[in-house]
């Protein structure tokens, strides 16, 4: 099981999404979700399909936060430069751990 640090803060645990087809299906058909999924490599994303509003960042090779959003269910966001992948958790979870861009993120035990 890997993990998502923050400044080795703990903030949840982490699946990643590397396949194409674990990428596109995302966290869809799910009706919650505990815990971030990594999508690498993305530079947008889509909530079609999905049943509940997320929390997305972008994110640069480094694993810096380069925007946030919250995406309700049935939206797109336009592909973004520089972006290399693309974290999501359920809505609200951001504000929970306080992430803005500019935090550098960290993947233990991938």
């Amino acid at each position: 099981m890997a993990w998502l640090l923050r400044e080795g803060e703990v903030l949840a645990t982490l699946e990643v999404a590397g396949s194409l087809r674990d990428r596109v299906k995302g966290l869809m058909g799910r009706d919650h979700y505990e815990g971030a999924l990594l999508l690498r490599p993305a530079h947008s994303v889509h909530t079609v399909g999905m049943r509940f509003p997320i929390d997305v960042a972008f994110c640069d090779e480094d694993l810096v936060v380069t925007e946030t959003l919250c995406l309700r269910p049935f939206r797109v966001t336009r592909p973004r430069r520089g972006v290399c992948c693309i974290l999501e958790v359920p809505a609200g979870a951001f504000e929970r751990w306080r992430l803005r861009p500019g935090d550098k993120l960290e993947i233990a035990g991938e």
